[in-house]
């Protein structure tokens, strides 16, 4: 029986429509025995490196780069130590959902998110706990009216009445659902590094040419370097030295690796679909 009284799932997102793939979304989950010293190692490890603004991924340059990589090989540790998992969503242009409603596209994001939070995290593959615990999730500031995150706030709450999650004992309450500031949250200024480098490659972005001169900009050159040496860190904690950040990650054991995997991608599939071959990557 795992004995932990706490989870904290902390999320992301990214490109909501990139040219090949869209609706990013990243979360990191942390045990609540380890947070406070996960969170106190990475932020003298960002003082160290002078660090002394919010990391985010838009902010790589080449000035930047090589303390941005140091940074995320430190977050990476906390990964391959167990005490971070990391999960990563998106979806695919090219695999087009059929049959949805007006209102199915206006409240997509939403939707989008709940599934993320349902199923990446492998909650309905929780392994039993004494006490059962406690799961509190922290979302970036999502911009929206207020009307609109309250009503996802109760929309994601109700995951406790899902029967398999249920099962499980896990204890999640609406009042633990919050939106936070990732300047105040140093998994989430990581989390977005590992998110937006992912946007980038999948969408060919290294590939831009500033009109100007009709050459790849510093910035280009820079974020691309940091995409490779993140790509190196993940084949670093999952083992796979062949990992394809385009398609879903095998799951090392069925289905609880969900739960107990380090690090995942999630390629969503729409139940009802068509393929589209004009969306593709040329």
């Amino acid at each position: 029986m795992a004995t932990e009284k706490e989870y904290l799932i902390i999320c992301d997102e990214s490109d909501r429509r990139g040219a090949y793939y869209s609706n990013f979304y990243g979360g990191v989950r942390v045990g609540g025995r380890a947070l406070s010293a996960v969170e106190t190692a990475l932020t003298a490890h960002k003082q160290k490196l002078g660090l002394t603004s919010e990391v985010k991924w838009e902010k790589t340059d080449l000035k930047m780069v090589e303390r941005y990589e140091k940074m995320t090989e430190a977050f990476f540790d906390e990964v391959a130590a167990g005490r971070l998992f990391v999960r990563i969503m998106f979806t695919q242009n090219a695999r087009v959902a059929q049959g949805l409603t007006p209102e199915h596209y206006d409240e997509s994001y939403y939707i989008l998110y709940y599934q993320f939070l349902k199923h990446a995290f492998g909650l309905r593959h929780m392994a039993a706990h004494t006490p059962p615990p406690r799961l509190r999730i922290y979302l970036d500031e999502m911009g929206d009216t207020r009307e609109k995150v309250a009503k996802f706030r109760g929309f994601v709450g109700g995951l406790r009445n899902d029967r398999f999650i249920r099962a499980t004992g896990l204890i999640l309450e609406e009042q633990d659902i919050t939106e936070v500031r990732s300047h105040d949250h140093i998994l989430l200024q990581c989390l977005d590094v590992v998110l937006g480098s992912m946007s980038f490659r999948l969408n060919n972005k290294h590939r831009l040419l500033d009109p100007s001169t009709g050459q790849r900009g510093k910035r280009t050159v820079a974020k691309e370097r940091l995409y490779k040496f993140i790509l190196g860190q993940i084949k670093r904690v999952t083992g796979k030295s062949f990992f394809n950040v385009g398609i879903s990650t095998g799951l090392s054991r069925q289905p609880e690796g969900r739960w107990t995997d380090p690090y995942l991608h999630w390629l969503f599939q729409p139940a009802n679909h068509v393929f589209d071959p004009t969306k593709t990557k040329p």
